[in-house]
């Protein structure tokens, strides 16, 4: 795959940008996600409005934005969660490696199979760490080579080291970055395309946030990974690409919509539109 070094400087505002980033060639890139258009609507509500973009292979896409703009929201249609919340509808298309997810025929447990999500808290079942790992598998009929899977999935999350001579002590009794790791091994475990992490490390301590943080960049070499942060210092240091969505105010309603996406150092250091380089900057936000 082609890249290009790019020199870019060190601090932008109040968010420091390593000084060397391998910008992705937009011509190389694998598509996996082709968003269309995309609406979504909680009831008389619309929660946002418009979003096209296209999300690459092993690449860390971040998505940023001041509160209630829409971004889990976003997120949340990339694998259909938003199913299952009352009243919502989504309108465009979302298609994954070229088929609209919300076709007819499509099942939506599969589409969360190919898609793995991340949620904000860590939420470990209170199960022992192994059964964590193992239940998705063992749900999907995946029992083959069953204990093979789970140290698998653990050492993908740099998790197996810390917890082998212990896989029968409940998650619970884990660190809470231990149990967002777990959470982690839990989604990979079934071998999804695709990993969406929602706020990952918003509620854990500076050294389990750096613990997280390493990981993803371990983990795009196999998946492809979206995620959500309020953390600027935190997209800077992984997204590859960045989306930065915001509130547009309208007749008193607000609706989240997508002002800018490119790569992370365009992103922080030359945005193309006044609105990117006001919230970077701190000027709002």
């Amino acid at each position: 795959m082609t890249t290009h070094n790019v020199t870019i400087p060190v601090e932008v505002g109040p968010v420091e940008i390593a000084q060397e980033r391998r910008a992705p060639a937009p011509a190389q890139r694998e598509v996996v996600f082709d968003i269309r258009d995309l609406a979504v609507n909680y009831g008389p509500t619309t929660a946002i409005s418009g979003v096209t973009l296209e999300i690459y292979k092993n690449y860390i896409t971040a998505m940023i934005g001041p509160s209630g703009c829409g971004k889990s929201t976003f997120i949340r249609c990339l694998n259909r969660m938003n199913d299952l919340v009352p009243g919502a509808t989504i309108d465009g298309q979302v298609l994954y490696q070229g088929q609209d997810i919300y076709g007819d025929g499509v099942d939506p447990v599969e589409v969360r199979r190919r898609i793995g999500m991340v949620f904000q808290r860590a939420n470990p079942f209170p199960k022992s760490i192994y059964d964590n790992v193992a239940w998705g598998p063992r749900v999907l009929g995946m029992k083959k080579d069953l204990d093979e899977r789970v140290e698998k999935a653990l050492t993908g999350a740099a998790l197996w080291n810390e917890v082998k001579d212990r896989l029968k002590k409940s998650g619970l009794s884990l660190s809470g970055g231990q149990q967002q790791r777990l959470c982690i091994a839990r989604a990979i475990a079934i071998e999804p395309d695709v990993l969406l992490l929602d706020e990952p490390a918003s509620a854990l301590d500076p050294i389990a946030t750096t613990a997280i943080e390493e990981l993803m960049h371990e983990l795009k070499k196999e998946y492809t990974l979206v995620i959500v942060t309020h953390n600027m210092q935190q997209a800077a240091r992984v997204a590859d690409l960045t989306a930065f969505f915001s509130l547009e105010v309208t007749e008193s309603k607000r609706t989240g919509v997508l002002v800018e996406y490119d790569s992370t150092d365009k992103i922080f250091t030359n945005p193309a539109e006044k609105r990117t380089e006001d919230y970077v900057t701190g000027r709002f936000g």
